[in-house]
């Protein structure tokens, strides 16, 4: 595998930014891992950081780079502060740059795949919020999105004093002071929407712990899920909300991806 770090300017930003990428390598010599590179693009899981996180930490705190060795895939992990994956209401335009500007810019670096058979997305807590906002406004771009522990009831989070790592001057600084509910930040609202419109959507995976903070959110969310009709690959068992349950999970992750040839 290679691994870079990408400083690079983002025009949405405003400003100097980074991303961390693993590309795949083909390696028969090499002790201990043997790589695995297909032809032509790479297919991608694009892996999302928390609240607290930066675009380091996957590669910190898992094996992330040993685990998709043999996968053949790329993995991005992009840097977007405490921004909630959102165009922030006073501060940055993170949605814009992670939906539109972070791909096109990771495709004109590296050779990774558009094909939407070829693209995934995945995220803890924080990032697993944006990687179903991801998947759920932009369908037609991902085969799979999966969250780890996300906040998926973004409302419920907002206003529950036992969910709050973040003050309720932050929650106005990043969604402004109106209702989220019903809104294009509000997961169960454009889960919904596709259910109405009968969407084609990306495979869907979500976990979490029984004893996390978020565990009655994700419970809402699969509720959702069920009344809807919309197909949900869904785990949970022992777990809180730390790094030891989600360096598991990952590998339960990277065995459901559809990747395709493997």
């Amino acid at each position: 595998m290679a691994l870079i770090q990408c400083q690079f300017y983002s025009e949405v930003l405003g400003l100097s930014t980074s991303m961390h990428v693993i590309l795949p390598q083909a390696t028969r010599s090499q002790i201990g891992l043997e790589g695995k590179q297909g032809t032509g693009p790479h297919p991608t899981l694009y892996l999302l950081h928390g609240l607290s996180d930066d675009d380091s930490t996957w590669l910190r705190r898992t094996s992330i780079e040993r685990y998709v060795a043999s996968l053949g895939i790329a993995v991005v992990m992009p840097q977007v502060h405490r921004s909630f994956y959102t165009d922030m209401e006073q501060g940055a335009a993170y949605w814009t740059f992670i939906s539109e500007e972070l791909p096109t810019l990771a495709r004109s670096f590296f050779p990774l795949s558009a094909k939407r058979e070829d693209n995934f997305v995945a995220g803890l807590s924080m990032g697993g919020y944006g990687a179903f906002k991801l998947a759920l406004r932009h369908p037609e771009r991902f085969a799979a999105a999966a969250s780890l522990s996300g906040v998926m009831d973004l409302h419920a989070a907002r206003i529950d004093p036992v969910v709050q790592p973040m003050s309720p001057a932050e929650w106005r600084h990043i969604f402004g002071p109106d209702e989220i509910r019903g809104t294009d930040h509000d997961l169960l609202e454009l889960l919904q929407r596709h259910a109405n419109l009968g969407t084609p959507l990306p495979r869907l995976y979500q976990c979490c712990g029984t004893e996390d903070f978020l565990y009655e959110g994700n419970q809402t969310f699969r509720k959702a899920c069920n009344c809807a009709g919309i197909p949900l690959t869904y785990e949970e068992g022992p777990g809180t909300h730390e790094w030891g349950y989600w360096d598991a999970k990952i590998q339960d992750v990277l065995a459901w991806l559809p990747i395709q040839g493997h």
